[in-house]
Order: C-alpha cells, then structure tokens, then sequence
C-alpha cells in the first residue's frame, strides 16, 4: 500500500494537476491505480502494436485483453455475440453499471516500425495506422482501476468492459449490440487515439457497405468476343454511373468503392467481377435514399453489360448520437489532469514525423482544448460506437498520441503508437476515463443527466440495426 507522501509523488508526476486539492480521493486512487498498471499497460498496447490483427482475426490480441483482465479479478466471457474475439470482462454488482469499450484491430498494408520515417516492418504487412492497441489497453486500464475501487468498498456499482473487435472492416459492434451487450448499461465511455485531447462532442458519419458481383459468360477475347458477356464491363459501367452520380449527392455524402475482382487475365471475356461500395452521410435518413439510388445503378449497369447481378449487404452503421452531459463530466476532468508533457527527443520525432508528411513541424498539441459546439454536419470519419450510441448514453474521449496534423490511418500513426508519444496518450486516456467513471459512480443525478439528455437526442426514432446474418468471420 503507498504512503501518502509516494502516492503525492504519483500524482505529480502524472503529469498533475491544475488543482491538486481538487481532485478526490477516489479520483487519486484511480490515477494512482493507472499508475501502478502502467508498465504493464504499454507493454499490453506494444505487443498488439506488434501483432497487428486485422478484423476477425484478432485472436492473440483477444486473449492479451481477456487474459490480464481475468489475472486482475475481472469476470471474463469470451466469444460473445458469436465473435470468437469479442468478449466481456466484468466487476462488481448492482447500479450504476458504466461500461467502457477497447478496440484492438490493425489495419491492412500499414506495416511500419517506430522510425519519423516510412520505414516498414514487414513490407505490405498491417499495422496500427488508427492506434487501437492503446485504445484497448487503455480503457481495460480505467476499467481495472475502477474494479480496484469497487473491490475497496470506495464505489459501489459494476464496470463492464467491452473487448470489440473488427471496427476497421465489418464493425462488430453492431453484432454486440444485437446480442443485448448494452442492455444492462446505464452510460458507456470511449475513447479515440487523436492528434488532439478534447471532451468529444462531435458526431461521425453513418454508413453503409455492399457487395456487387456481376456474372457473365466467358469466351476468348480475340477469337470470339461475340460469345462473351463482360462482368468487367458491368463492373466498368456501374463505376462509371457512380462517379457521374458524385455531382448530384449532397456534399455531405460520400461514395467509394473497391474493386476487388475485375477479371483474372487479358485474354478471356471475364464472367465475374466484384466490388465492395460504401455510402456515408453525416445523417442516416439522408445516407440511406442515396444507398437505394447506388443499388438501382448496379442493375443498369447489369442490363446495359447483359450479365446478372447480386447485391450483398456488408454491415451498415450509425452516426454518433453526441452527449453534451456527458462531455461537460469529460471536460473537468482533463481540465484537472491539464496537458501531457514531452521530452526533447519526442517533440524532434513528432516534428520530424511532420516534414516527413508535409506538414508544419510544431510537434505535438496536447493543450486541452475547451468543450466545442457541436457541429450539426461534422465531416471525418465513421465508427461503430455509433451503434452503441443509439442504445446508450456515450461519453467520448480523443487524446493525442501523435503529431498534429498527421494523417490518420497512416504509417505515420502507427510509428508514434508504438513508442513514448503514443505510451503518454495512452496513459492519459486511461486515467482521464477513470476519474470520468468515478463521476458517474458517486453521483446519481450526472447519470440521470446524461440519459435524460439521451432520450430527448434520440427521440422517437427507433434504432433497427443494418445487418443482415451473422458476422462475416473469416471472410477477410
């Protein structure tokens, strides 16, 4: 047990605090917990950063998570939802029950070692380009420093963290919420690795994926072409039909596409081809009409090429519903923890990570910035925590863990998250969800004031998940 002069040494050198004595003793107790956990928690956060598991098949990094969980008291059930990697870790009993989420699959071709330069591992190999090896690590971090709490007698309730896997590609979440994950859940916590640290209230974009696949008939190309069908120009018409469509979608929308088989050889009329779309849209009653329209198209291009067609729904997710309540119990609590510090060293790495990209070499931002206005048409990106959103109040987090200005989903990203800049982020997330927990524990009237404001956000509008089956395991 530490003394009070070590944990007050602890706690300066977090880095702490604006206000000292205004932290509680509960808040302390979960810094200092975060603290006692760290080592283990980069070490955790580099070895999925090494593994770097693409959707699905995140087994080993699962059981990392699932594993250190178990080894610190929490109840763990693996393979929920019929995800073999998505799983449960659970403390405590009875209301609140505060949930927290922990991604921790890679993203493919981003292979790259802790280098300011591009510099790949394996060439052509996945990497953590979005950071969620410590975002993971991270919250399983908070949650353990709560269930410590729970243990002591110091807070009374359960915390319930969410291992979810494949948010890159597939979006489990929604498969989870399905499985009434977050049907005992009063509030949920997440967080995003960032270039920036920042009470999220922010909304994504929804969206949703399909597959085309064409179907022709084979034939020589030279010898006979007459006898072809072409499912490469079925495939070449509905892309065709896709970009002119781009001028007359709201310039709130997206539309992309991969083609993932366009014929095998230039010598034979293909009979197959396929494609994998996506349409987003900051609004899902906008998103979908422009879904039905992109749909019609594939079979235009089927009638004008004479093959046959099939649509396959992918997944399909929400955008995030914001919760202002929730981000004001964020923001006081970053504002107490104030702005990560860096060494010489890292600020010269983030700077030389920003001249390798193009961008301004002003190192790190990690000011804590104030609770923005929440924009009615964000642009970005999109998640699955969306999904959870549209079931349960959400509180978000972003925290920076590289360079400003770097771009996302990049080597750049997965560089910085495998080393200090990205270990100090880390860190600071897991504490700054914990302290927000402890909020959530202590005090019943922020909880009903973070689901009050949910239910009018959400409104009548009933949420119907976009899936169609089971998950696409192994489908990679």
């Amino acid at each position: 047990m530490k003394t009070p002069k070590l944990l007050g040494l602890l706690l300066l050198a977090v880095p702490l605090m604006a206000s000292a004595q205004k932290v509680s003793k509960n808040k302390q107790a979960v810094i200092s917990a975060v603290e006692n956990h760290k080592e283990h928690l980069i070490t955790l956060s580099d070895s999925i950063w090494a593994l770097a598991e693409t959707a699905f098949e995140e087994s080993k990094s699962a059981e990392l998570l699932a594993s250190y969980a178990e080894k610190n008291g929490l109840m763990v059930e693996r393979g929920v939802a019929n995800i073999p990697t998505a799983f449960t870790a659970t403390y405590g009993s009875g209301k609140p029950v505060i949930s927290i989420l922990g991604e921790f699959d890679a993203l493919p071709g981003l292979s790259q070692n802790t280098t300011p330069t591009k510099n790949p591992k394996v060439e052509g190999a996945p990497g953590h380009g979005c950071g969620h090896n410590m975002f993971g690590a991270a919250s399983l971090g908070a949650a353990i420093a709560i269930k410590e709490q729970i243990e002591a007698g110091k807070l009374k309730g359960t915390v319930k963290f969410l291992g979810t896997p494949a948010e890159e590609k597939y979006f489990a979440k929604v498969w989870m919420v399905e499985a009434g994950l977050w049907d005992d859940v009063d509030v949920n916590i997440s967080w995003h690795p960032g270039a920036n640290i920042e009470a999220d209230v922010q909304s994504g974009l929804s969206l949703i994926d399909f597959i085309v696949e064409f179907y022709g008939q084979a034939a020589h190309a030279s010898a006979d072409p007459w006898n072809g069908r072409s499912a490469s120009d079925a495939l070449e018409l509905y892309t065709t039909g896709i970009n002119y469509y781009r001028e007359h979608i709201k310039p709130t929308s997206r539309i992309h596409y991969h083609i993932q088989d366009g014929g095998q050889v230039v010598n034979v009329v293909p009979d197959y081809s396929k494609i994998w779309v996506r349409v987003r849209d900051p609004k899902r009653k906008v998103m979908l009409p422009t879904y039905e329209q992109v749909k019609k198209m594939a079979e235009g291009a089927a009638i004008m090429a004479n093959v046959d067609y099939k649509i396959s729904l992918v997944s399909g997710i929400y955008e995030t519903l914001v919760n202002r309540s929730g981000g004001a119990i964020m923001q006081k609590n970053l504002e107490l923890l104030g702005p990560i510090s860096y060494t010489e060293d890292e600020i010269e790495f983030g700077k030389a990570i920003q001249k390798a990209t193009g961008k301004p070499e002003v190192g790190m931002d990690s000011s804590i910035k104030p609770l923005r206005e929440t924009e009615e048409l964000p642009g970005g990106g999109s998640t699955d925590v969306g999904d959870v959103s549209w079931n349960v109040p959400n509180i978000n987090l972003s925290v920076t863990v590289a360079p400003k200005d770097t771009p996302w989903h990049s080597w750049a990203v997965v560089a910085c998250g495998g080393m200090s800049i990205g270990h100090k982020g880390m860190v600071y997330a897991s504490k700054a969800m914990a302290m927000t927990m402890v909020d959530l524990f202590e005090n019943p009237k922020l909880v009903n004031q973070v689901k009050e404001e949910y239910k009018t956000r959400k409104g009548e509008e009933k949420y119907e998940a976009m899936i169609d089956g089971p998950p696409p395991i192994g489908k990679n």
